[in-house]
């Protein structure tokens, strides 16, 4: 863990002294930095669970991942501030209502600094500032999000612009280990029911909206306002994933085109 090379990644330069406006300010420098994305899912790169490997893919190399990866680094680096870090299995909702997942679909952190808080820069879109781990309505840049208790487990939604709430996941406080989540990693990987083996996807948060590539769509939204362009060539993705994520040229070297 080389933590100056991790900080420039993210283009963080405030104090490396722990505490919540440090964990703020981190949590929201790396979703705008550090892109949530499957890219090697669909060029068939495995992924391991590994944080020397996490650490050359996300910061050498300057590339994203999913939640195991992106919440697995970043657990690490907290670690190396001096937070007291977590990881905690969700189980992510199908539908936005039912409580469907398998245990260990979904890392997230519990980080513990004057009070407990949520913390996943691994679900694409969702909170941009940690959350306190307290049942009630919480904002963040804008969205308002829900935290319930439910017996043992803890459930959490997001509002959607009707009023309605959709259920993101629902997860426990039982501490984990990182190698539990194996057989959930492998299986997004391989399974064809996996949801990230049926698109190819690429999402980061920006300063003013988020800009996303889903198949051949590129998606920017800035300021409540939505563009959609469709990407016709692979060296038009490429040069998309270079232009808005900082994805070097190449690392879609075996992936099919288009894609299913």
């Amino acid at each position: 863990m080389d933590v100056g090379q991790y900080l420039q990644r993210i283009g963080y330069a405030g104090p490396h002294v722990p505490g919540l406006d440090t964990l703020r300010a981190l949590h929201r420098r790396h979703i705008e930095s550090v892109p949530f994305e499957n890219l090697d899912i669909h060029s068939q790169r495995p992924i391991v669970l590994d944080e020397a490997a996490f650490f050359d893919k996300l910061i050498r190399q300057r590339r994203g991942g999913f939640c195991y990866e992106l919440n697995g680094l970043f657990a690490a680096l907290l670690r190396k501030l001096g937070f007291q870090v977590t990881y905690l299995s969700g189980r992510v909702s199908s539908d936005g209502v039912q409580d469907n997942g398998p245990e260990f679909d979904h890392l997230l952190l519990e980080v513990t600094w004057d009070g407990s808080w949520l913390v996943d820069v691994g679900f694409g879109d969702a909170f941009a500032d940690p959350l306190p781990l307290i049942p009630g309505q919480w904002a963040s840049q804008g969205k308002m999000f829900r935290l319930e208790q439910r017996g043992g487990d803890w459930a959490l939604s997001q509002e959607q612009p009707e009023g309605t709430w959709r259920l993101l996941y629902v997860f426990s406080r039982v501490p984990r280990r990182l190698e539990e989540f194996s057989e959930m990693c492998l299986y997004h990987q391989t399974s064809p029911d996996s949801f990230f083996r049926k698109n190819r996807l690429c999402t980061r948060k920006t300063a003013t909206g988020r800009v996303t590539l889903s198949g051949q769509r590129l998606i920017i939204t800035e300021a409540g306002l939505r563009r959609v362009r469709i990407l016709e060539m692979e060296e038009d993705v490429e040069q998309a994933l270079l232009e808005h994520f900082g994805i070097p040229r190449g690392v879609l070297n075996n992936s099919s085109w288009p894609p299913s």
